[in-house]
């Protein structure tokens, strides 16, 4: 492994690309630490660390997780990049048959696809104002008289800034903070390798990792291990050796199963007719048409967690604000890892939004008139109308192990929080959908580093 890495940095652009790239992405984590201005950032992490251990709290780490954003924290990059990943979807969506005009100008090429971009662009700005505005509320929790003559905002320190220019000022600067990671993806993808957002994202996720090594291993505020990791079993809530060992051996396992099932494929037989040009018949070659058995890949668990949420906020602002008792216990019901209820609707969801997300992306009429057109054919079924029925069939089967999988993944960190009494955000590393990005985004990134490498004739990284 070590030559193979030699080798990448001995060709220069392949060197280049790695380098820029890293650079650019130390820019995304040198802003991350940048606070927005005329903020008491003393009281504001107060109290978010009292926000941190209740319901809200859980909320805004686990959706900062797959952002690439921190929703807890006064920065400039608070938002991540999740309303140009948002913007994204709803382009894609509706460029797949839902808007004719918008199919039609995907159909077009590169000159489509530029077009909807610069759209995607556009309707990331209203999004992040949107999305801005809640986090601002958020971080303003009230206001009141200071005293001098100044305003306090549940943490900003005081001055004679009013609330609605702050607010003003804070949603701007959150949205410019956005736009500029989107921006930087995009310098990801010309000049250096990966894929630009999803490599933010994927940066954003494994930041935290020493984070939740310290929560695991080291007592608060000291730097000193705990003294129950060098003892056989230990109180609730705390870890021990064997503990560690089942966490280590646990994390291993999980990474090693979604890296199987990620890259596991259907692979189906495919034949292209023989065709006779002058004296020589040409075609007639067998080749495969690979189905992946993950074809939606993370998009179903963030769909699935993320409209959980809805139903815990709408039953606590109900609770609140009119007392029912009922209201408040089903609000109970909806926090993650609360219980079966919320384990089996997430299990559904995540079905349902495995066939949908499918259904959008993959058209299997659409690939058996690519098929005819291309002379080629599946064995045993007649080109057009039973090639499309077929890989319907397959798609339906082969989709709904892929559900499954992801719904192990998923409830993965729920069992291991909950049963090994871990803290939630040390058991996001053991599965969900932080440890799928970070998988899929590594091996795409091999991936793309072996084709440089094998366009030079080098071995690639997963070769001897």
């Amino acid at each position: 492994m070590f030559s193979h890495i030699v080798t990448i940095f001995k060709i220069p652009e392949l060197r280049r690309k790695i380098l820029i790239t890293l650079a650019f992405l130390a820019v995304y984590r040198i802003g991350y630490f940048i606070p927005l201005p005329m903020i008491d950032q003393a009281a504001l992490a107060e109290k978010m660390r009292l926000q941190g251990s209740g319901t809200l709290g859980g909320v805004l780490n686990f959706v900062s997780l797959f952002s690439g954003g921190n929703l807890s924290n006064s920065c400039i990059f608070s938002l991540g990049i999740m309303p140009y990943i948002s913007a994204s979807i709803i382009m894609q969506l509706l460029s797949s048959g839902v808007v004719p005009a918008l199919e039609k100008l995907k159909k077009e090429g590169a000159s489509g696809q530029k077009k909807i971009n610069d759209w995607t662009r556009l309707l990331t700005v209203p999004i992040c104002i949107i999305q801005g505005v809640f986090i601002y509320r958020n971080f303003v929790g009230g206001t009141g008289d200071d005293g001098g003559g100044g305003t306090t905002i549940a943490g900003v320190a005081a001055g004679t800034f009013t609330p609605f220019y702050f607010g003003l000022g804070a949603v701007l600067m959150m949205t410019a903070g956005c736009l500029f990671l989107m921006w930087l993806g995009e310098q990801i993808d010309e000049y250096g390798i990966g894929n630009g957002i999803s490599l933010i994202i994927m940066a954003g996720i494994i930041a935290r990792l020493p984070e939740a090594i310290g929560l695991l291993m080291f007592v608060p505020g000291t730097g000193q291990l705990k003294p129950s990791l060098f003892t056989l079993g230990s109180e609730a809530g705390d870890i021990s050796l064997e503990k560690l060992i089942i966490l280590a051996l646990l994390f291993v396992g999980v990474i090693v199963g979604v890296i199987a099932i990620t890259k596991a494929q259907r692979r189906i037989p495919m034949q292209s007719a023989k065709h006779v040009r002058g004296r020589r018949v040409v075609g007639g070659t067998k080749n495969f048409l690979p189905m992946k058995l993950n074809t939606a890949g993370v998009m179903p668990v963030i769909f699935a967690s993320t409209l959980l949420i809805l139903p815990m906020f709408i039953f606590n602002i109900l609770h609140s604000q009119t007392g029912w008792t009922w209201a408040g216990e089903l609000a109970n019901v909806f926090q993650r890892g609360s219980g079966w209820l919320y384990n089996i609707s997430y299990v559904v969801l995540i079905y349902v939004f495995s066939y949908f997300w499918v259904a959008v992306m993959f058209n299997p009429k659409e690939v058996a008139d690519n098929l005819k057109e291309s002379g080629s054919f599946i064995p045993g079924y007649r080109p057009g109308k039973s090639t499309a029925d077929y890989l319907e069939r397959v798609l339906l089967r082969v989709t709904f192990v892929g559900a499954a999988f992801l719904a192990v993944i998923a409830l993965i960190p729920t069992v291991i929080s909950t049963e090994m009494q871990v803290d939630p955000r040390v058991a996001a590393f053991f599965g969900g959908t932080g440890l799928l990005i970070v998988i899929s985004v590594a091996l795409d990134l091999v991936q793309k580093i072996n084709t440089h490498l094998v366009m030079r004739n080098y071995a690639g990284l997963t070769e001897d």
